[in-house]
């Protein structure tokens, strides 16, 4: 009958299997996006990942976060997704980091002891600040810009950063790099199809809503009445947006160590 990983296996060959199952990825933010890639991560035979998120679950995560089900309300993001993640793998070394990444909290992770860095941050600032100290800890990233307000699943592009366009919170994200002297490049997921909400917002207020969201959960006292701070979305962009993340480092490697390219 085969290992669980046979079918990867027969794909990359055993070797390769072996280096997946070697490199260590952290994944920053498991929520719409971040936990899709997470649990790809994990099938597709990646051994050591650790998963950072500060946030509960909230009833609104349900349409879209993987983790998030009427009976894990109020639990913590971070704690249900790793407890998944085992069931799939046992032998996996996963580790949980209950803690929102920003200017204050940095220092305290160090990047470069990780292989990759897959950013699926919603706030600006925070995004930013992962992108930046990616860059100099020279570790490879891959960043999810994005998925909400978006529903075709056929504009979802992958590419440089600088590349990117159409989409509001990569405009930011470029305009905060260059402010900052930001000269690298890093490849992201992004959909060129336009934004759409119910609510009309100032172009301000959207730089305000990236710079102060607070994902929206009962444990951060979001109020569903506060609409400048959400977006519309839903689980197939969210997802698609996770996949992909994934095959970028899953094709990392495989480029590296697979017999496609011996």
């Amino acid at each position: 009958m085969g290992h669980p990983f046979h079918r990867l296996e027969l794909l990359f060959g055993e070797e390769c299997l072996k280096n997946i199952a070697s490199v260590k990825v952290i994944v920053f933010g498991v929520g719409g996006v971040g936990s899709w890639c997470a649990e790809a991560l994990v099938r597709s035979g990646i051994h050591n990942l650790t998963i950072v998120d500060f946030d509960s679950i909230c009833e609104t995560n349900i349409n879209r976060q993987l983790q998030a089900t009427s009976a894990s309300v109020g639990k913590v993001k971070a704690v249900e997704l790793a407890q998944r993640l085992q069931e799939i793998n046992p032998a996996a070394q996963i580790c949980t980091v209950q803690k929102r990444y920003n200017r204050d909290t940095a220092a305290q992770f160090n990047l470069a002891d990780y292989d990759y860095v897959v950013d699926a941050i919603d706030s600006l600032s925070s995004k930013v600040e992962l992108i930046i100290n990616a860059e100099q800890a020279g570790v490879t990233l891959y960043s999810a810009l994005g998925a909400a307000g978006k529903l075709d699943p056929s504009r979802i592009r992958i590419s440089s950063v600088w590349d990117s366009h159409k989409c509001r919170l990569g405009r930011f994200v470029r305009k905060r790099l260059r402010r900052r002297g930001f000269k690298g490049d890093f490849t992201c997921v992004w959909s060129d199809e336009e934004f759409f909400s119910l609510i009309e917002k100032k172009e301000s207020d959207i730089a305000d809503d990236y710079d102060n969201y607070q994902p929206d959960s009962e444990s951060e006292n979001e109020s569903l009445d506060n609409k400048r701070q959400i977006n519309g979305s839903i689980v197939h962009l969210t997802a698609i947006f996770g996949f992909m993340l994934s095959g970028l480092v899953i094709q990392d490697i495989e480029k590296k160590y697979g017999i496609r390219h011996a």
